[in-house]
């Protein structure tokens, strides 16, 4: 029987986020992410490790699904449950979402699944995390496939699906209904989406923003879908390896993990490390912190006011 996510005995549950490992064929970078990553899981006992997309520089692989393998077994002799999206560079080598899917699934320890056949993607799908002291849902992961690049001709990265909204509505629906009112949720996704911009443009941020965000070019309406559905507090991406905001939108806090990889590129003086994210049950917030190469734990990250702008009518 797969493993059953619960809150524990003192009604927290703790979530460690990797995210851009970008693992190639075990190289010696790759060894440092291991490393790192070994660490964190010994240092922070999570509950569940989730991968935010581009787990493999997949063109830089040998073969893809034994790179995959190598990272899962870093997971593995931790102990710990973990769950995974895929992001846009996993399958640009020798294995399709599909098949890396399957590799996934080969695991005890994974909760991954692909998800509805008729849903665009390979990955979407939800975990309920159970009551401390009964098998009722208490908070539920949404894990969505965000795509990897733009299928029409407008350039830039692929967006969430309508259909993906629609089975994530859906799925809230039902959860709502059974639970009696929007149970606690987080989601999970590797591109960020259009609202990363605009929070950091003209809401107070926490963390540093060194590139561009990397969003899809055309905004489908998800974070629309969240904000009403009412269960969503906050959303967990990757893509972008030197930003590490966060920053609260209409209610959600729409958040960047931090880049983890070493076989990837960097910034001198931003160490590579993780997210943490620890929910209490009962209680529609969460914590969350950084958890760095060094072992340092950032609980206290740097605020960011966007200038004050002045419209002068004519």
């Amino acid at each position: 029987m797969k493993n059953i996510l619960k809150f524990r005995s003192h009604h927290r549950f703790k979530i460690v986020q990797f995210t851009d490992i970008h693992w190639h064929n075990g190289e010696a970078p790759d060894k440092q992410s291991a490393t790192l990553m070994t660490q964190i899981m010994k240092a922070e006992s999570p509950d569940l490790v989730v991968l935010t997309g581009d787990i493999l520089a997949g063109g830089g692989c040998n073969d893809a699904a034994d790179s995959l393998r190598q990272v899962i077994e870093i997971v593995e002799d931790g102990g710990i449950p973990w769950s995974a999206v895929l992001g846009n560079h996993d399958d640009e080598g020798t294995a399709d979402r599909h098949e890396l899917m399957a590799v996934m699934q080969e695991s005890e320890l994974s909760l991954a699944q692909p998800g509805p056949e008729e849903v665009p993607g390979v990955g979407n799908y939800i975990l309920p995390i159970q009551s401390a002291e009964q098998s009722d849902a208490a908070a539920v992961l949404y894990f969505i496939d965000s795509g990897s690049y733009a299928q029409t001709n407008i350039g830039g990265y692929d967006w969430i699906k309508r259909e993906q909204i629609a089975w994530y509505l859906q799925e809230s629906a039902r959860l709502t209904a059974e639970a009696g009112h929007p149970l606690p949720a987080l989601a999970f996704f590797h591109i960020p989406i259009p609202e990363y911009h605009e929070v950091w443009d003209f809401h107070t941020c926490y963390g540093v923003k060194y590139e561009d965000v990397c969003a899809p070019r055309v905004n489908t309406g998800f974070f629309a879908a969240m904000h009403e559905a009412g269960d969503v507090m906050g959303t967990f991406v990757g893509h972008e390896h030197v930003n590490d905001f966060w920053g609260d939108f209409h209610g959600i806090r729409l958040c960047y993990g931090r880049a983890t990889g070493y076989n990837t590129y960097g910034r001198e003086g931003f160490p590579r490390g993780a997210r943490v994210i620890v929910l209490q049950e009962g209680e529609r917030q969460f914590e969350t912190w950084l958890h760095l190469d060094d072992g340092t734990k950032v609980h206290a990250q740097p605020e960011h006011t966007p200038l004050q702008r002045t419209f002068t009518e004519e």
